[in-house]
């Protein structure tokens, strides 16, 4: 009996164990695959760790920046907007011009250096210069169109100077017009004249009158300046029958390059607008210039360019 008792209690022992054994491994199963997880996770969290290299590299001043990169800033400072005053827009088309260039007639270089920019421009010479009768010879065998500037009181005379021969409010009809006849004698090929000067005289009805019946007469035209804006000359040179036009814009009153370029931009807008325009110059350097460069720019641009002749009505 007791030797039974001994092979029962030894079952019973073996029989505890195996419970123990395997909530053992169990725990350790757990603890493996906590371990696992968190080596997991810490190793998806170390992977962001390149970025750091990036910013060390930045870091750097020994490496130069790629050549693509210094393009694409280069690209960008010029396609920045700049700040500017845009100018007006200018009409576009056609349009005829007249350029009348006074005062000519004391050098031969000048009527040479206007030949030269091969668009029409008429040529009013001063009579009595010491080169009227070789620039208007010039000029006419270079196939250009000539005129007579003759010299009219101005304003403020004596005070204001004029030429010698010109024509004073004083004279008499019969005075004003052998001056004129002298005029035209000096001056071969024109055919037609404007006031020189002439603030006062062409305000003037009567004495206007006298200079036009000379023109009539040689059935040549009239071109008012307008030095005057109540001057009688353009209407009264169509109420007695000549052909006559009137000046719209001066050029060269101030004498700088881009000044005159500006006016001759204004008397193209204006010949777009109205048709046709007049414009007077002087050959002062600067404004031989600024014809030279503009001209041809504006002919490209539809400007047709006109002796006087064909814009008087």
């Amino acid at each position: 009996m007791a030797k039974k008792k001994k092979g029962s209690n030894r079952r019973k022992s073996s029989g505890n164990k195996r419970p123990f054994a395997a909530l053992l491994i169990t725990v350790l199963l757990i603890i493996l695959a906590f371990y696992l997880l968190e080596k997991t996770k810490r190793g998806a969290s170390e992977k962001p760790a390149e970025k750091p290299q990036v910013s060390e590299r930045l870091k750097m001043p020994s490496h130069p920046a790629p050549q693509a990169a210094k393009h694409a800033a280069y690209s960008a400072a010029v396609v920045a907007p700049v700040a500017r005053v845009r100018p007006k827009p200018h009409p576009t088309g056609s349009g005829t011009v007249a350029i009348i260039v006074d005062d000519m007639g004391s050098s031969m270089q000048e009527v040479r250096s206007l030949m030269a920019i091969d668009i029409p421009v008429t040529f009013s010479i001063i009579p009595g210069l010491a080169k009227s009768k070789g620039v208007a010879e010039a000029a006419h065998g270079n196939g250009g169109e000539v005129m007579v500037h003759m010299p009219m009181e101005p304003k403020g005379y004596p005070k204001q100077r004029m030429e010698k021969n010109g024509l004073l409010l004083s004279e008499s009809d019969e005075e004003i017009a052998a001056k004129v006849k002298a005029y035209l004698q000096a001056v071969p090929y024109a055919v037609g004249a404007n006031n020189h000067m002439g603030s006062r005289f062409t305000e003037n009805e009567e004495k206007m009158q006298s200079v036009l019946k000379v023109l009539k007469g040689r059935e040549m035209f009239f071109v008012d300046s307008k030095t005057s804006p109540a001057s009688v000359g353009y209407s009264l040179a169509r109420k007695m029958g000549l052909k006559a036009g009137t000046r719209q814009v001066f050029l060269d009153n101030v004498q700088n390059v881009a000044a005159i370029k500006a006016q001759l931009q204004q008397v193209a807008d204006t010949a777009r607008k109205r048709g046709s325009a007049i414009a007077i110059c002087h050959p002062h350097q600067t404004t031989i210039q600024a014809l030279s460069s503009m001209l041809p720019a504006l002919k490209k641009d539809g400007i047709t360019f006109v002796y006087a002749s064909q814009l008087v009505s």
